[in-house]
């Protein structure tokens, strides 16, 4: 019994989710999500479960240190999600500053509404 609350609790996912659509120096938006059970504010929450599933626990990766990267700029859109998801904390940034870095916005768009 201890081992299955134990799993259950590792496996929750709780996260607040900050965007601004036009940089830090404009307004913002704060989401709340919780996965198992779905909940919260953010829009389209189950769908962002989904995705946080799909993508398992390298979900929040940083681009790799040696990827190469397109020279695009995506906007100023900014993002921090920070909380627990299966059962580590984490603080992560999402900006659109080249190709790598929005490819990985894009594949979290679900959790990041614009």
């Amino acid at each position: 019994m201890l081992a299955l609350f134990l799993a259950t609790v590792a496996a929750q996912t709780s996260l607040t989710i900050t965007v601004w659509p036009q940089g830090r120096a404009a307004d913002r938006h704060r989401y709340a999500l919780r996965c198992d059970p779905v909940g919260g504010t953010l829009p389209k929450r189950g769908d962002a479960c989904a995705v946080l599933e799909r993508l398992g626990a390298a979900a929040f990766a940083p681009v790799p240190k040696d990827a190469v990267c397109t020279q695009q700029y995506g906007g100023p859109a900014e993002a921090v999600v920070a909380g627990r998801h299966r059962g580590r904390t984490i603080w992560v940034r999402f900006r659109r500053r080249d190709g790598c870095e929005i490819a990985r916005w894009n594949k979290h768009a679900a959790l990041l509404p614009r």
